[in-house]
C-alpha cells in the first residue's frame, strides 16, 4: 500500500458509518490496531469503530479531508487532516502518524490536535 493510499483508506474509514465503517476497519486496519490522541486511547476494531461513531455524533455532517502533503518512509507516514463541513474551512485540524504492518494495514496511529473549536 502506498502512503497516499494508506491516508485515503484512513480518511475514508473516519468518514464512514454503519456497515461501511465495519468493512473499512476490517479491510484497512490490523486486528490489534491501536489509536491514541489527546482525547482517546483505544485498541482493536470494535473500540476503534465506537470511537469513530462518537466523532460522527459530536460533529454531524462533517467530513475528514487531507491538508497538505503526506511524508513517509519505511512503514510509517505523517500527514495533516481537517474535519469540518464539506467544502468549508475545517473546524478541527490534526496531525497523525500512522505505522503500517507488513501487509500494509494500519497498525498504530499517534494523533495530535493542532486546532480545536472553543468549548
Amino acid at each position: 500500500m502506498t502512503a497516499h493510499h494508506a491516508v485515503d483508506a484512513y480518511l475514508a474509514t473516519w468518514n464512514a458509518q454503519g456497515e461501511q465503517l465495519t468493512k473499512l476497519v476490517a479491510e484497512h486496519w490490523a486486528p490489534g490496531a491501536t489509536y491514541t490522541d489527546p482525547l482517546a486511547e483505544v485498541a482493536g476494531h470494535a473500540a476503534l469503530s465506537a470511537l469513530i461513531d462518537g466523532v460522527h455524533q459530536q460533529f454531524p455532517g462533517c467530513v475528514f479531508t487531507p491538508v497538505g502533503e503526506v511524508d513517509a518512509h519505511h512503514r510509517q507516514l505523517r500527514f495533516q487532516w481537517g474535519l469540518g463541513p464539506e467544502g468549508a474551512e475545517p473546524l478541527v485540524i490534526g496531525f497523525d502518524v500512522l505505522v503500517l504492518d507488513d501487509e500494509g494495514r494500519i497498525l498504530d496511529v499517534r494523533g495530535f490536535l493542532d486546532k480545536v473549536p472553543a468549548a
